[in-house]
């Protein structure tokens, strides 16, 4: 049940020089952040940057670095996925209010079908056409979902799975995926917002001289970004938190090893996220619930972000991307297309008022990561004066933990393997018109809204 041999302290001096020369080069993607400008202008993270730098010096260009250090960065990204997972569901308490929760409700319905249109689509196409014509995996269709709304931190969490499932070359495929979608996110998401202000669509923004690139300071002042909530003499907080994330992979760890049987090729991170959320039910019964603090927690998942973001990255393996080049261009073209109606269509019949803003940080959320949705809010609505932020952040807890990365992200692949990336499509679809149907009946869907233009007049 446990390991009962100890790990080579060879193998553990590799590691640590492994990890160290990761920081260095994270470090020098930190300082090209800072200083080159497209870097700034379309908010590239470090992390991105340097993960690049990391396949440039690797085995498949210049071979500055050797294969078995780029190996072992891309075996961590399994590892860190966890430490990201597991304080998700931590500290955390959802209000009661109704007018806050009715609030959400369209952000939570049209997140969702967002979501599974992006699940059920590509694996239609897969199953329909790339399975037979060109004879991929049949989890191939999951990279879309795994890679845009997941981003590249789900998108190298992922390759222990594709491996468990017998598809090497996933975590290769998806991240690449991840890199289209955030660059689909910016430039196209920035094309989208020009043509809205040309047409009339945005609330705030009316002209074309109006737009600026919403600006965001590379660096701060120096403020707290986490709080000390155990005194030192006790614990050092981070260590504290750090063993509340602990217990919560050890609960993980155990309801793997219970579920392992009736779900081959469960991975440990969405278990280990239930697990947090059995320490936070239980904590939060005691006086200890105090003395979490979520500021804390993040920092911890942002440092586990990073290092899985660069490692991942800079393993990714070319010669994999260059055989599944032309499929994949396939599966982002119509996803595209799907994403494209989804804004379109769906968005002015969703919301009420301020349609084109409430869609427009979806668009950006569903393409790349949160940062690239705000900062495509932020470029057609400068000083929030519209209410999509607020009920997009209120719409976090509700989706977060499922879809985007969440638990029903790392269950698709084994459901695939399962039933097939058809029959699995075909349901994703499926729900995906029961969430309309729903949006329907309550409402929140409207089906008379005859063009966007009208939409746009009626919530003026």
């Amino acid at each position: 049940m446990f390991p009962n041999s100890p790990v080579d302290s060879g193998a553990l001096n590799s590691l640590i020089f492994y990890l160290s020369v990761l920081g260095l080069i994270l470090f020098v993607g930190t300082l090209l952040r800072l200083k080159v400008g497209i870097f700034k202008k379309y908010f590239i993270p470090a992390s991105l940057i340097a993960g690049f730098i990391g396949l440039l010096l690797g085995p498949y260009s210049l071979n500055v670095l050797p294969a078995e250090m780029v190996a072992t960065w891309g075996s961590l990204a399994g590892v860190l996925i966890t430490i990201v997972f597991a304080p998700m569901l931590i500290g955390m308490t959802l209000g009661n209010s109704k007018e806050a929760s009715k609030f959400a409700v369209p952000q939570v319905m049209y997140s969702y079908l967002g979501a599974t249109l992006q699940i059920g689509i590509p694996l239609i196409i897969a199953g329909l056409i790339l399975i037979p014509l060109f004879g991929v995996n049949q989890l191939f269709g999951t990279v879309i979902e795994i890679g845009w709304a997941g981003g590249h931190g789900t998108a190298g969490g992922m390759s222990e799975v594709f491996t468990t499932l017998g598809w090497g070359d996933g975590s290769s495929i998806a991240l690449t995926s991840a890199t289209l979608g955030l660059l689909i996110g910016i430039f196209g998401g920035m094309i989208i917002i020009n043509i809205g202000v040309k047409k009339g669509y945005t609330s705030v923004i009316k002209d074309q001289s109006q737009l600026k690139t919403a600006k965001q300071a590379d660096t701060s002042e120096k403020v707290a970004s986490s709080y000390s909530s155990v005194n030192s003499n006790v614990v050092e907080s981070f260590g504290f938190h750090a063993a509340i994330i602990s217990i919560a992979i050890l609960l993980g760890w155990v309801l793997q090893g219970l579920l392992s049987p009736i779900i081959p090729g469960l991975p440990l991170f969405p278990m280990a996220m239930i697990g947090g959320l059995i320490v936070n039910i239980i904590l939060s019964k005691t006086k200890y619930f105090e003395l979490i603090d979520r500021h804390t927690l993040q920092r911890i998942q942002g440092l586990a972000l990073e290092f899985l973001i660069v490692g991942a990255v800079a393993s990714i393996s070319i010669p994999v991307v260059i055989e599944y080049a032309v499929p994949l261009l396939i599966l982002t073209a119509t996803s595209i297309l799907v994403l494209v109606w989804y804004f379109f269509y769906v968005g002015p019949r969703m919301f009420e008022k301020d349609w084109f803003e409430h869609s427009i940080v979806n668009l950006g959320t569903l393409t790349g990561v949160i940062a690239v949705g705000l900062m495509l809010l932020r470029t057609v609505d400068p000083d929030m004066k519209t209410d999509a932020a607020a009920a997009y952040a209120l719409r976090a807890p509700f989706f977060s933990p499922f879809l985007g990365g969440g638990l029903i992200t790392a269950l698709i692949p084994t459901l695939i393997v399962a039933y097939s990336s058809l029959i699995v499509g075909i349901g994703f679809l499926a729900i995906s018109a029961l969430i309309l149907v729903l949006a329907y009946v309550f409402g929140i869907f409207r089906l008379n809204r005859r063009s966007v233009r009208q939409s746009v007049n009626k919530s003026a």
